[in-house]
């Protein structure tokens, strides 16, 4: 299918071919009619995009910081990699279309396989998976012209709501762009009085011809025609849609509004503003997001939760289904906003006129995408044949491209890369391109149907790896997936029958026990007996609400990132633990603690401390780890510094294992070298991060009492 991407890097836009998406179960799969190019929102990301790096951080003093902060503890290297990666995407374009239903998950409501929508957060695609609660239905009398405003719509109803204005009441719309003629527009069918502002007479006179008050911006003579307008009280409300770095929008909105009346920013606009404005009129200063209620919220728009209607009645889908009645019944009119109509195919051209153009406000796009859509590979580079078994990946995150990716290439699989698959067919497209993968995939079921394919690397999220990882080896290939190996006992029961049944390899992510300083640290040590006392202190740091690791489905934490030090400590011994004890902060459910103590105990006495904590500052490093016993005191700091008995170890390679695990998959493949030690160890150390979270929810579940036998794997691992 086509879609519109453009470089984070330096804004070239494109129309790129890319699988099409396969919608979740809260999700509807929509073949696009019409797409709305917001002409203020889209304008501003193009411009971002293609300004120089120093505008960018200007522009964005917010990532800046984020970046010092991860240079003083990941390293300068690391971190410029990690930007590299993060400059070096496509981003879709577009969050206001419409479309015909093809497909509807088991989890969306009242949707049905050619219903017409409205949809929201994705747009310029030929296809898209939208959120189950972000597919309007759309009336039989609305046009898809005018139903692809749903979105901005909503955006100019929410700041209505905000406004609190009732009928008869007054508010001033300052900035009258495309928000803010749809704003004008729905505050007369609100039955309010609406002025309209702008700095262009043209925006002016739209706005009167629709019947508001129209004006241009000047100075105090505006001011004066306002207060005429309003007996000398000032508006209720002003709704600020302007989009400017500047902040006189908001300052003379203070002097065009009545005493203890409410000021909504709704567009982007400057905030250096002065106090008295405010005081002397006890102003009301408020922010309009996005659509309304539900918008960024990971519970109404991935799980499909919708707000009960007596405790939110305006949420982001009931303000697209007010707009979308209210063109039904004629009381809001927008096919004359509409100032150009392009081809998808011409998108490029699109974007120009909106750039060029004074007078383009509303911007369309049309398509002819078929109500069923072809499920076909993208040829990304055309390659020759390898005669060797090759290789396919399942995910192409960050991780995957700033991590995964080069320590694949470093290992000596870059010649037999075949071919990879997203979630989200863009990021594949985006990867395969950069690493010289020659076809993207439309879902992880056609890469695994390939016989050509007979190694896979999964590096989903972490809710399908046992799924995929049993799926796989059924399908007759090795397998690699990333940790963890499993969320549930019955995921690690599942897995492990399927190694049974089948003859393909089976490797996890755990790179950290193939870092060159872990495995001098086992030298070193395997030179004594007896028990260890091991001490690993991880800086974990904070992540934002919107990360998905706070998504319950994905496992936290614990089962995501505290499994990779239980592993790391395990190894170490030489064996999986008896006995785990945990104890966390108490904020939060369980299986979603970010703060916790892990004490693990070990048949040959040999006991592990892990404080995985999320407070420290950030000037600590992320992990320290501290061996005693057998003789010798080992310090690894960081996987950057090794001390062994007082001495730094000086060591020709260094790294967390990524590249030399990678390295040990390929000989274990290529040869016919068992993988029975380090599989043993890896359903070791999953079955004693989920005695964690179990010993956190106050359940007896020690790894003693799980299951011990993986087919021929045995619970030892001694080396």
């Amino acid at each position: 299918m086509k879609q519109i991407v453009q470089s984070v890097s330096d804004g070239e836009l494109r129309v790129v071919e890319v699988p099409q998406p396969e919608p979740a179960a809260t999700e509807t799969l929509v073949a696009t009619r019409r797409s709305l190019l917001s002409a203020g929102t889209e304008r501003a990301v193009r411009e971002l995009a293609s300004a120089s790096l120093l505008r960018k951080a200007r522009a964005r003093p917010d990532l800046v910081r984020q970046v010092v902060s991860r240079a003083r503890t990941a390293g300068i290297r690391s971190t410029v990699a990690a930007v590299r990666s993060r400059l070096d995407e496509d981003m879709p374009l577009g969050y206001s279309a419409t479309g015909v239903v093809v497909a509807a998950g088991a989890a969306t409501e009242g949707l049905r396989p050619g219903m017409r929508v409205a949809t929201a957060s994705v747009g310029h695609a030929e296809y898209q998976a939208v959120p189950g609660l972000l597919a309007v239905p759309v009336p039989e009398p609305v046009s898809d012209q005018a139903a692809a405003f749903g979105a901005v719509a909503a955006i100019a109803l929410q700041g209505l709501r905000q406004a609190e204005v009732g009928v008869g009441g007054s508010v001033a719309v300052v900035g009258l762009g495309l928000v803010g003629q749809l704003t004008v527009r729905l505050g007369l069918a609100s039955g309010l009085t609406v002025i309209g502002i702008d700095l262009r007479d043209w925006t002016a006179e739209l706005a009167a011809s629709g019947g508001a008050v129209g004006l241009v911006e000047a100075g105090a003579a505006t001011t004066d025609q306002i207060m005429e307008l309003t007996r000398g009280r000032g508006v209720d409300a002003v709704l600020i849609t302007a989009a400017t770095r500047s902040s006189e929008p908001v300052t003379r909105s203070t002097e065009i509004a009545r005493d203890r009346a409410r000021l909504v920013v709704v567009g982007d606009v400057g905030l250096e503003l002065d106090r008295r404005g405010f005081y002397e009129r006890e102003l009301d200063l408020r922010f309009a997001r996005s659509y309304g209620p539900g918008r960024h919220d990971r519970a109404y728009e991935d799980w499909g939760v919708d707000y009960p209607i007596g405790h939110v009645r305006w949420t982001a889908r009931r303000n697209i289904e007010a707009y979308l009645d209210l063109v039904a019944g004629g009381r809001v009119a927008v096919d004359d906003l509409v100032t150009h109509v392009f081809p998808v195919d011409q998108a490029t051209a699109a974007y120009d006129v909106l750039a060029a153009d004074p007078r383009a406000l509303a911007v369309q796009l049309s398509y002819s995408a078929p109500a069923e859509p072809t499920r076909d590979a993208i040829t990304v580079r055309p390659r020759s044949r390898s005669p060797r078994p090759r290789a396919g990946l399942i995910g192409a995150g960050n991780y995957a491209k700033a991590t995964f990716l080069p320590a694949l290439k470093a290992a000596g699989w870059a010649d037999d890369l075949a071919a990879i698959t997203s979630a989200k067919g863009l990021t594949a497209r985006h990867a395969a391109e950069r690493n010289g993968i020659a076809l993207v995939l439309p879902t992880a079921a056609d890469l695994l149907a390939r016989d050509d394919i007979d190694t896979v690397f999964i590096l989903s999220r972490h809710d399908s790896h046992a799924d995929l990882v049993a799926r796989a080896l059924d399908a007759g290939k090795h397998v690699f997936v990333e940790k963890p190996l499993a969320l549930t006992q019955d995921e690690l029961d599942q897995v492990r029958a399927a190694y049974d049944r089948n003859s393909g390899h089976l490797f996890v992510g755990y790179n950290r026990r193939h870092a060159p300083m872990v495995a001098h640290t086992k030298r070193v040590l395997a030179a004594d007996v007896g028990p260890l006392s091991i001490s690993y202190r991880v800086n974990a740091g904070t992540l934002p609400d919107t990360h998905w690791y706070h998504d319950r489905r994905q496992g936290g934490r614990i089962r995501g990132e505290v499994c990779h030090f239980i592993d790391l400590a395990s190894w170490l011994v030489g064996g999986q633990p008896a006995a785990v004890h945990a104890y966390g902060s108490g904020r939060g459910e369980p299986g979603l603690e970010q703060d916790v103590n892990v004490l693990l105990g070990y048949p040959d006495g040999s006991t592990a401390t892990i404080t995985y904590c999320t407070r420290g500052h950030r000037s600590t490093s992320k992990e320290r780890l501290e061996i005693l016993g057998r003789g010798h005191t080992v310090v690894i700091d960081d996987f950057r510094r090794l001390e062994i008995d007082g001495r730094e170890a000086k060591l020709s390679a260094g790294g967390k294992g990524h590249r030399e695990l990678l390295t040990h998959v390929r000989t274990a493949v290529a040869k016919p070298v068992s993988d029975q030690r380090e599989l043993a160890a890896s359903f070791g150390s999953t079955r004693a991060a989920l005695s964690v979270v179990a010993a956190l929810a106050g359940v007896d579940a020690q790894p003693s009492r799980l299951p011990t036998q993986v087919g021929d794997v045995t619970a030892g691992y001694a080396s």
